[in-house]
């Protein structure tokens, strides 16, 4: 009987540290709808990254705008993306003129939620002003579905999870 519990027991110990050990961190769909304040010119290029709590950028999340040209346009976006130049063709769609709106959908590991995490809203229009953070706001739970004025370009991002 007691080898029976002693059995038991160890099992369920084991049972337990496998399964928190193993634990992959889980992507959570964001859908940010991204409204542009009415202004006349190009398309204007919306860059959206993940930034550290230490306030570096760790990953571009989505690019609103594909010829490669103007990246460097973008210039704080530019000093982290230019040096690594990871594919984004995935991850990107055409620039968003004055007046329009677009939604998007990008990808965040649910570990970064509530650890200090940011998402930023960088925008660049041709011939006109550069907002390194035209959004920004932390990666929280009650921030994962509200909305958040700009400071530019963008006259706000809703979030949602979906």
């Amino acid at each position: 009987m007691k080898l029976k519990i002693r059995y038991s027991f160890l099992f369920t110990i084991l049972f337990f540290a496998l399964t928190s050990f193993n634990k992959n961190p889980e992507n959570i769909d964001l859908k940010c709808l991204i409204q542009m304040i009415n202004y006349n010119g190009e398309g204007a290029y919306v860059v959206v990254s993940l930034i550290n709590p230490k306030g570096d950028y760790e990953k571009t999340l989505y690019v609103h705008g594909k010829d490669k040209e103007w990246f460097s346009e973008i210039y704080e976006w530019w000093k982290f993306y230019g040096k690594k130049r990871p594919n984004i063709d995935g991850i990107s769609g055409a620039t968003i003129s004055g007046g329009e709106r677009t939604v998007s959908i990008i990808k965040i590991s649910d570990e970064k939620i509530n650890s200090g995490y940011s998402i930023r809203f960088e925008t660049a229009v041709e011939d006109q002003e550069y907002f390194t953070d035209d959004v920004q706001f932390k990666l929280t739970s009650q921030n994962l579905s509200s909305q958040k004025d700009g400071k530019g370009f963008i006259r706000y991002v809703r979030t949602i999870t979906r």
